[in-house]
């Protein structure tokens, strides 16, 4: 496998500059046995909610095994395909099928990312994982090294990243039509606290124990998180907002809106994030709201950047020149010194320079040649399956991209966690400025649940 060094980008770089398309190749992946049937056999991690939207895909080859701590979740799946072998801890399962696996898709709750992941692929399995790839920083550099040391196809399930749109917003770009980015403006409307949604307030902090539902093994879905009593504000709909299992806004959307800049932009890890504003005042808490400035220093001759984050309602102040008589609920801007780009919550809804109507048409009928291969579908799981397949190059949100996006993002969230400004020395992984935070770089990990150490010697 290929790595995606920046010396590599901007050799990258300038092969679109003179029209090369590129693939991310893979030289030096792992080799999928052949199956009698052609098909691959892959188990999935996370079978209700994002899991059942990522394995629905998965369809033309064969699922061999479910796994699933909540029960409750996957029921669905059970009733529609009963044969399918089914387990509560991931664990368990390799333990007694690894040798009927050839790859994994992971769509479990953002803090068992990781061990899942690991576990995959020090079997030598393929994975496909959901955003955000992991819950810290240190867990984010392991899969990178895993990914090369154990040579296995790597995709991050931000969908957009396989999308059309996202390679022409980073052609429109590379041609020079929006001129210097010095400035980004991104924001989304959630949260949106609701008994029957993603995100729920408990009575108090942390909330009152409860009897664990039949059929849930709170243990596997706890995972490597510090152990607590069960409550139904953590499972099985509400984890996102607490800190020790989800990141929060930044971390549910940040992968989708800031996915297009960090593509295009080059921009690597920010030397200063700092939360501006965050109500209310709850380190294990997401915030109703915030905003947040990310500070990224100037790449070869790509001018600096400032990149800034609005959520719970904040928006940035609308100018004239965008020409939009409101903003609406979530977008990304990147101002140019020429001209705008504009998108709504993800790279795939309406991009658009903005530019008079009849400008823009033009526009679009004389567009900039293709530099970037498109994907086929446009589907992040169909990209993958090729790659393990050999009928189709690396995947776009393979580890090498998808873990330096995260990173960023998991600055971001710090920032919002703590209301503070970081200071970040990305060649050593630390904050300068808060060396207290740096425990949430590396977070403690339960007995039972640690992978990767062998990688750092």
């Amino acid at each position: 496998m290929k790595k995606i060094s920046r010396r590599s980008f901007v050799r990258n770089t300038a092969m679109i500059s003179a029209g090369a398309m590129i693939f991310p190749n893979l030289i030096g992946c792992k080799q999928t046995k052949k199956r009698p049937n052609g098909k691959l056999h892959i188990a999935v991690i996370g079978v209700g909610g994002r899991g059942m939207a990522n394995w629905q895909h998965c369809l033309q080859e064969k699922i061999v095994a479910f796994c699933d701590a909540d029960p409750r979740r996957a029921a669905q799946a059970y009733e529609k395909f009963p044969k399918i072998k089914q387990f509560t801890d991931f664990r368990v399962m390799f333990d007694k099928m690894a040798d009927d696996i050839d790859a994994v898709v992971i769509s479990t709750p953002d803090h068992t990312h990781f061990p899942a992941t690991m576990a995959a692929m020090e079997l030598g399995k393929h994975v496909y994982v959901e955003k955000p790839l992991a819950h810290n920083i240190w867990q984010l550099r392991t899969l990178r090294k895993a990914a090369h040391h154990y040579g296995v196809v790597t995709q991050m399930g931000n969908q957009g990243h396989a999308s059309n749109a996202i390679r022409s917003i980073k052609e429109w770009y590379d041609a020079d039509t929006v001129g210097d980015v010095r400035e980004v403006m991104a924001w989304f409307n959630g949260p949106h606290f609701n008994p029957k949604g993603y995100f729920c307030k408990p009575d108090k902090y942390p909330p009152l124990g409860e009897k664990i539902p039949e059929g849930v093994d709170w243990n596997a879905w706890l995972g490597p998180a510090a152990e607590r009593p069960y409550s139904h504000y953590y499972l099985p709909r509400f984890w996102r907002s607490w800190f020790d299992f989800g990141t929060g806004m930044l971390g549910d959307w940040g992968c989708h809106t800031l996915d297009a800049p960090f593509f295009s932009l080059d921009l690597g890890m920010p030397k200063v994030v700092e939360c501006i504003n965050r109500t209310p005042e709850n380190t294990q808490f997401l915030p109703d709201n915030s905003k947040l400035k990310f500070h990224f220093d100037a790449r070869g001759n790509k001018p600096p950047v400032t990149l800034t984050w609005h959520d719970g309602g904040q928006k940035p102040e609308n100018r004239p020149e965008w020409g939009m008589k409101e903003l609406p609920s979530g977008g990304m801007l990147m101002i140019g010194d020429k001209k705008t780009i504009h998108t709504g919550p993800r790279p795939t809804d309406n991009p658009r320079i903005i530019m008079p109507q009849e400008e823009w048409d033009h526009f679009k009928a004389n567009q900039p040649a293709q530099t970037i291969a498109r994907v086929k579908n446009e589907n992040p799981v169909t990209e993958w399956i090729a790659a393990i397949k050999g009928e189709g190059p690396m995947p776009g949100s393979n580890f090498d991209y998808s873990t330096r996006l995260t990173e960023m993002i998991l600055l971001g969230v710090l920032a919002q966690r703590f209301n503070t400004k970081i200071e970040y020395d990305e060649k050593n992984m630390q904050i300068t400025n808060h060396p207290e935070l740096n425990q949430y770089i590396k977070e403690p990990v339960r007995k039972g649940w640690s992978y990767g150490e062998n990688l750092w010697g």
